[in-house]
């Protein structure tokens, strides 16, 4: 019987150790990078690699925002979305949230409705020239998620379309 109990106890640590990897690997790279290219496939724009380089300057800044999350643009050199969820954010739900600004962007215009900043998210995401990818996420001290995504090159230039359709072309 005492065997039996410790085995017991081993399976229920390796299945803990499982649930543990699976929570981690939902903000793995392909985490991020598969909404990203869904979105990218959408409106026919090739999709993103990651670039560990670019992945380190997201996590080094997410580092330093881990204090206050306060969603504050980090001004380098390469584009970026940042998002803060009070809860455990996941990567695929942040990029949902800035892909959801789609329906804010008029491709006629090349502007955003309404608001003019309420779609520059969704253009980074779709930016045809941006290839190279790199995301981070921390867990804020005052509790929430902040999630950085930087993109290489960098996009949202003023006058410069996302992305072309086949019309217009």
């Amino acid at each position: 019987m005492g065997l039996s109990r410790i085995s017991l106890a081993l399976i229920m640590c390796i299945l803990g150790l499982a649930v543990l990897e699976s929570c981690r690997a939902q903000d793995s790279p392909q985490d991020f990078l598969a909404p990203h290219n869904r979105a990218r496939a959408q409106v026919g724009v090739g999709p993103m690699t990651w670039d560990e380089s670019v992945a380190a300057y997201a996590r080094d800044y997410a580092n330093k925002r881990k204090g206050d999350c306060k969603l504050i643009h980090s001004g380098g050199r390469y584009g970026e979305n940042i998002a803060w969820g009070s809860g455990d954010l996941s990567a695929a739900s942040a990029v949902g949230m800035w892909v959801a600004e789609k329906s804010l962007y008029d491709y006629n215009s090349n502007k955003c409705i309404g608001d003019p900043w309420g779609c520059l998210h969704y253009t980074q995401v779709v930016w045809r020239k941006s290839t190279r990818l790199g995301c981070a996420k921390v867990r804020c001290v005052s509790g929430g998620t902040f999630i950085i995504c930087n993109y290489n090159p960098p996009g949202n230039y003023n006058g410069q379309r996302p992305y072309y359709t086949v019309t217009s072309i």
